[in-house]
């Protein structure tokens, strides 16, 4: 089964972009991978194919029409009906690498990239259709963010890396941010590669590795340490221990 990675825009010309080179640009050459960008202006109605109009109850920009929306979506849909459609807005749920290995080991994935205000909020409830947001902030338009979420999904399937290890040794993929690395020559501007890492003992090295896992995303990022750290102390049961199960 092949990954079918269609881009619902009104900018097709922006795909496969940076998607057409290195890694996933052979992959895709080689067919482990397919992608078709279509116009949702393909789907208007009216000789200037209008796709937006103005919001209801007034204010700035112009907002994508649900009925375009809807065509769009149900034509895509129709070629790749398993695909889930994600709809790339910052009012979606963050994405995570845990999500991105779902949509990796599925059929594929319909990506709607909005512009302007945003889409019309009946779109969400007409049609099965996942709000997801690459980030807190807002960009011109979603075409970048499904370029990260298809790069993200591209770089995992069957063959694409060479090393097997290379996505599961990985910021994200155990809870946590990755160990930090290091490579010739040992020495540069005084600053030393550690080591444990030129011990040879493969042992204290992943130990180390691990320490270094833990203490950087402690103190970088506090709040996937505490995700990190509720997951490792969930009791088998599914109940959450207390503080004083913990001994704290």
């Amino acid at each position: 089964m092949t990954f079918s990675a269609t881009v619902l825009t009104l900018y097709p010309e922006m795909f496969p972009g940076p998607l057409g080179v290195s890694l996933a640009g052979r992959a895709l050459s080689e067919g482990k991978w397919s992608m078709e960008p279509v116009h949702i202006r393909d789907f208007a109605k009216d000789k200037h194919r209008t796709v937006d109009d103005t919001p209801a109850g007034g204010g700035a920009g112009m907002v994508l029409k649900v009925d375009i929306l809807a065509a769009a979506i149900d034509h895509a849909r129709s070629a790749n009906p398993g695909a889930p459609v994600i709809a790339m807005t910052p009012r979606g749920k963050p994405i995570s690498q845990e999500r991105v290995r779902q949509l990796a080991d599925g059929p594929g994935v319909i990506l709607l990239c909005g512009r302007f205000e945003g889409f019309d909020e009946r779109i969400f409830d007409g049609r099965e259709v996942e709000e997801v947001s690459v980030g807190d902030i807002v960009l011109s338009g979603g075409e970048c963010a499904a370029l990260m979420v298809l790069d993200a999904c591209i770089r995992l399937l069957p063959g694409v890396m060479g090393a097997p290890s290379s996505g599961t040794e990985e910021s994200f993929e155990d809870g946590l941010l990755e160990y930090p690395h290091y490579t010739r020559p040992t020495e540069w501007e005084g600053r030393t590669i550690p080591e444990v890492l030129r011990s040879g003992d493969h042992a204290k090295i992943a130990a180390w590795r691990k320490q270094q896992a833990q203490d950087d995303t402690r103190s970088r990022r506090p709040d996937l340490w505490e995700r990190h750290r509720d997951a490792r102390v969930q009791p088998a049961s599914g109940a959450r221990r207390t503080k004083k199960d913990l001994g704290s």
